[in-house]
């Protein structure tokens, strides 16, 4: 599962990280992003992906999503886990239980 989007320290992007870690085999992952027609450049120790936003992701299962909109860093998330089959984001914890 990954732990909900987080902002980055320097505000300039937002980061999933798979907990616990989702080793990927990066050259899988690349052979599926190129099929569904996404733009990859291969680091060796990660990729970078273009899509609504730019995604670097680890062979740790990190995803950087390099946008200020957590919007934006949401559907890319939800669109690398349809082509690649990420594990869910974990729920959203309810805020305010009525409790008191």
């Amino acid at each position: 599962m990954y732990r909900r989007l987080r902002l980055c320290s320097n505000h300039g992007g937002y980061e999933a990280v798979a907990d616990p870690p989702n080793r990927l085999d990066l050259r899988s992952v690349r052979t599926a992003l190129e099929g569904a027609g996404i733009p990859v450049v291969d680091a060796r120790v990660m990729l970078i992906a273009t899509l609504e936003s730019e995604v670097t992701i680890s062979r740790a299962g990190r995803l950087l999503f390099k946008t200020p909109d957590p919007g934006v860093a949401e559907r890319s998330f939800e669109r690398l886990r349809g082509i690649l089959g990420l594990p869910p984001m974990e729920p959203v914890e309810p805020t305010g239980s009525g409790s008191g």
